[in-house]
């Protein structure tokens, strides 16, 4: 594949259709200096976006939280996604919105009179974590721990929170693992570097609550259909010792979908039933 930023196409960018190569920022933008940006990942499939308009939604509390009020409607992002799909002849593709404090008068860590703008990419993407959707993926567990709600504003999809995500990540791929493992600021299991994750015990599902990570939406999709298909689902907080007596394991995510876990530092875990029937439903729910 090209680089991200020499490809054929059209995104979105301020009101209008721009070409792709054309869709730049200045150096000078703020959130390239402060972080003041945050975004929303998002599949289409069949030409419709799961869950398009839960996402867009979202995209406006983040930018809420980050005191960055972004100046459209739901109504209209949901409009510029629509119209990227279109000038791209997308039907399954991956969808990236972004909001972010652009160049202006400010250039120190204040920028009230700086315009928020936003853009809307679309691409395909296959299985995020490749053949690991099959056999299982293996994580190593991050020195980085996810933050209090207390110093950042973690109910944000907020470009900041994925610094050490990046890191980790790098980290993990070094040891030859897909992805890594978070603790939260209390020592509680807390999510991979863009996934939630679950765990299988005695035909009952564990996950850890959402009081320090975000509540992801495909997270929210996951714990609806396994509560109708009459499996006790416990949100609560998690020792990481209790991973030894975890049967199975997946992760949730619009890029990870579902994906089994197969390792996790020194700890294992089988592809089980339960883990191949909620990612078998949720294959057929967003194709739907």
């Amino acid at each position: 594949m090209a680089a991200y930023d020499d490809r054929d196409g059209k995104i979105w960018m301020d009101g209008q259709l721009v070409e792709w190569r054309d869709a730049k920022v200045h150096i000078l933008t703020h959130a390239m200096h402060y972080a003041s940006s945050v975004f929303e990942g998002e599949r289409a499939y069949n030409g419709k976006i799961f869950k398009s308009r839960e996402h867009s939604a979202r995209l406006l509390k983040s930018g809420d939280l980050l005191d960055m009020p972004i100046p459209y409607t739901v109504d209209q992002i949901e409009e510029a996604k629509t119209a990227v799909l279109a000038a791209n002849g997308l039907t399954d593709a991956y969808v990236r919105v972004v909001a972010w404090r652009g160049a202006g008068e400010d250039m120190g860590v204040a920028s009230a009179r700086n315009p928020v703008r936003m853009a809307v990419a679309a691409w395909t993407w296959g299985a995020y974590y490749g053949d690991a959707k099959m056999k299982g993926a293996k994580l190593d567990i991050a020195k980085w721990k996810r933050p209090s709600p207390e110093t950042i504003p973690t109910a944000a999809k907020a470009a900041g929170l994925y610094m050490i995500c990046t890191m980790s990540k790098h980290a993990a791929e070094a040891k030859g693992c897909s992805d890594a493992l978070f603790l939260d600021y209390r020592g509680y299991v807390a999510e991979a570097t863009g996934a939630n994750i679950f765990f299988v015990k005695d035909g009952e599902v564990h996950t850890p609550l959402p009081d320090a990570i975000l509540n992801g939406i495909t997270r929210q999709t996951i714990i609806g259909m396994l509560q109708a298909k009459g499996i006790t689902v416990h949100e609560r907080r998690i020792q990481l010792e209790e991973l030894e007596g975890f049967e199975q394991c997946w992760l949730t995510g619009t890029a990870a979908e579902v994906t089994p876990v197969g390792q996790i530092g020194d700890y294992t875990f089988e592809v089980g039933d339960i883990t191949r029937s909620i990612a078998e439903d949720y294959e057929k729910l967003v194709r739907s």
